[in-house]
């Protein structure tokens, strides 16, 4: 069994006493203190995160636009520098290769911040579906990221002192930022569903950035936070996770990301076929549900209507900020419509289940709601 990867962040979260699990080949910190505590700080105050086992895939040369165009679900020619997009990048028989977000940095320069799990698959499937022309550059290894999250994020980083002022950013846009003496690339992107910042850094530069950010969050409420938050702050946002919403043979419109699916424009790796599918009616689609007696919903539980099996959980966890049990799931699109009422099969036990308007927790405006 190979070793597991370790960010630049990995002693300091043991000085802080987190607890360490494997996640997609990295030893990474799933909680510092507790989930729910963490959880907490980001709905209410803020959290960081350290998501530098993330992946990021640089695409260079007057054809990347082209070539990022033909590779994603979303539109990118008319993607400007310094903005950001969400999209798929799709298979020939339009199921999912992986999420992620577009980045335009110049003209002829834009990245794709890709999943942990998914990051050699994913470069060598751009490299074989771009032209010999544009150079394309895993930089993974070298990029830090973190990601401060909540509703005090932007005054954390005015208190660290950010230049220029990231409350002007947009949701969705990027910039160039001096950060405590850091040169770092600020994102108004996230994927909590609480609006916040992801901060691409050089691999030798994040030790000091993420100190120099929990000093200056001291006053602002700012904890740590580990995977365990990270997951139920998804799921509250109903965002969806690689190869639990997402897989190499699932639609994003069986997924319900059709608003990230360009239709009658540029054509796309995949685009034909997802059509196909969805002129041919899908057999699923994915639903927001919550529990309506106690019990937990979890992956792989077994979704009934009237007794009948009718689909699967993909995601589900108790939900700290709604105090009930939460989860995604794909069920027949007859099923779909908020309060049809289902079962979710708990430990051999039919606990009553409805469907419901995702997502489950929204933010306050400007949220970023992406990865």
């Amino acid at each position: 069994m190979s070793a597991l990867a370790r960010t630049p962040l990995f002693e300091t979260h043991r000085a802080l006493g987190a607890r360490l699990v494997p996640f997609a080949g990295f030893e990474l910190p799933v909680q510092y203190t507790s989930i729910l505590a963490e959880h907490a700080a980001v709905r209410e105050h803020a959290g960081l995160f350290d998501v530098s086992h993330m992946g990021q895939l640089h695409f260079h040369g007057p054809g990347a636009v082209a070539a990022v165009e033909w590779l994603v679900t979303c539109p990118v020619a008319t993607l400007r520098p310094g903005r950001v997009r969400y999209g798929c990048l799709c298979n020939e028989g339009g199921g999912v290769v992986d999420d992620v977000t577009v980045y335009r940095v110049a003209e002829d320069h834009l990245f794709l911040c890709v999943n942990a799990a998914n990051v050699e698959k994913d470069y060598r499937w751009v490299v074989r579906h771009s032209p010999a022309s544009v150079e394309v550059q895993n930089r993974s290894a070298q990029t830090a990221l973190l990601a401060l999250q909540g509703p005090a994020s932007t005054a954390v980083l005015a208190a660290a002192g950010t230049t220029p002022d990231p409350a002007e950013l947009p949701r969705f846009a990027f910039a160039p930022t001096k950060l405590a003496g850091t040169e770092a690339l600020v994102s108004r992107t996230g994927y909590t569903g609480s609006d916040g910042f992801e901060l691409y850094c050089e691999a030798g530069d994040a030790v000091g950035l993420f100190e120099a950010l929990l000093r200056a969050g001291r006053e602002h409420g700012l904890a740590p936070a580990g995977l365990g938050a990270r997951d139920t702050l998804r799921l509250e946002a109903a965002l969806p996770l690689y190869g639990h919403e997402l897989d190499d043979t699932t639609s994003p419109l069986e997924a319900r990301l059709d608003r990230f699916v360009k239709r009658g424009g540029a054509p796309f790796l995949g685009g034909e076929a997802i059509e196909r599918r969805r002129a041919a009616g899908h057999a699923r689609l994915l639903i927001g549900f919550e529990l309506l007696e106690r019990g937990v919903a979890r992956a792989e539980h077994a979704i009934a209507h009237e007794g009948v099996p009718v689909g699967v959980v993909t995601s589900g966890a108790p939900s700290p900020t709604l105090g009930k049990s939460i989860g995604l799931g794909y069920v027949p699109p007859a099923l779909v419509e908020p309060d049809t009422r289902l079962e979710v099969n708990v430990r051999g036990r039919a606990v009553a289940a409805r469907v419901v308007e995702t997502p489950f927790v929204r933010a306050p405006a400007r949220a970023a709601t992406t990865r």
